[in-house]
């Protein structure tokens, strides 16, 4: 226990430097810390090993975009870890064409109707199957699973016909958009996906994102995996590691665009949007429609409006808050302006 005491109070010192002191406008210096070096930053969408789908927006928007809470990203993505047993670059192409979103038409050569039979013929492309890590055999079992028993399917090598006893020839044109269009394997809303070493470690970088059902595969890590998109992470795991995620993002923006902001800011920001066990943006609708100062409203976009409103339903600002003084033009609760002087004088 002895020597357990020099040692938290090691600990102790390093929090002194990093002690706000009571009344400082912590909220002002954190918006210049990022607002500053926001002016200076570039409108740069990130490609990923030249594959134009695989890109993620960064500078600027990216930021405006987690700052809003938006309800879905520009360019959402994951990363998605996998287990250490499935750490080579054979293993690790099997689970990035397992999660890939799949459709008929991307294994399909081409397709033709035989009017004479009334059949819809599809010629799968060899070389794809064998890309994508699939047989012809389960592509024909997912058309199966979606078209139902009215319809029949017979298949032979990388030849499938398509019949409807009953479908004319303009059913059949629709049909053949129908089954070009069917999902026979992968995970829904995963456009595009893209393995890459990271630090010695096979990651999976995916264009679109469904962070729920990535979770639920065996060969995946859940406890690293993640998606950009701030909603998504919200509903899936919940407010912390949303929070988690807004620090994470503005971070990685800002590092990126060689920006050095301190984390206090970024985590002061992160709670403010999130303490309310919501997400909440930096807009109108969000942070600031929780204000209960009316001039503090009226300060962010649209004044009149805030105070046409306020003034019909007779509400009453108290004026305990920093940014009505300011607009006011009276002393504003910050530093010495938060104390209150009370002179005892002698009676004589």
């Amino acid at each position: 226990m002895e020597k357990a005491k020099p040692a938290k109070k090691k600990e102790l010192e390093k929090l002194d430097p990093v002690k706000v002191t009571p009344g400082e406008a912590v909220g002002v210096v954190c918006a210049q810390s990022i607002g500053e070096p926001g002016t200076q930053m570039t409108l740069n969408t990130k490609h990923f090993a030249g594959v134009s789908e695989v890109n993620i927006t960064l500078g600027l928007p990216r930021i405006i975009e987690v700052l809003d809470a938006r309800k879905s990203p520009s360019t959402p993505s994951m990363k998605i870890y996998v287990k250490s047993a499935y750490q080579t670059e054979p293993k690790i192409r099997e689970v990035a064409a397992k999660i890939l979103e799949l459709s008929c038409e991307d294994v399909t050569r081409f397709s033709s109707i035989d009017i004479s039979n009334m059949t819809l013929v599809l010629e799968l492309d060899p070389e794809r199957l064998n890309n994508y890590y699939i047989t012809t055999k389960e592509v024909v079992s997912a058309l199966k699973s979606r078209l139902g028993k009215k319809i029949e399917i017979h298949y032979s090598k990388n030849t499938v016909e398509i019949r409807d006893k009953k479908a004319s020839v303009r059913d059949l044109y629709k049909l053949r958009a129908k089954v070009l269009s069917i999902v026979v394997r992968g995970i829904k809303g995963i456009k595009q996906v893209l393995p890459v070493k990271v630090h010695g470690e096979w990651v999976i970088q995916t264009a679109g994102t469904n962070l729920k059902a990535v979770l639920e595969l065996p060969e995946v890590d859940p406890t690293r995996t993640i998606s950009n998109d701030l909603w998504e992470v919200y509903n899936v795991l919940g407010i912390e590691a949303a929070r988690r995620l807004i620090i994470e993002e503005i971070k990685s923006v800002l590092t990126e665009q060689g920006i050095h902001t301190d984390i206090r800011h970024l985590l002061l920001i992160a709670d403010a949007m999130t303490f309310a066990g919501k997400l909440d943006g930096v807009t109108r609708y969000g942070v600031v429609k929780r204000k209960k100062s009316v001039f503090a409203k009226a300060s962010y976009e649209t004044p009149l409006k805030v105070l046409f409103q306020a003034a019909l339903l007779n509400d009453v600002d108290r004026m305990t808050s920093v940014v009505p003084n300011i607009m006011t033009n009276q002393p504003f609760p910050i530093g010495t302006g938060r104390l209150t002087l009370v002179v005892k004088r002698d009676k004589k």
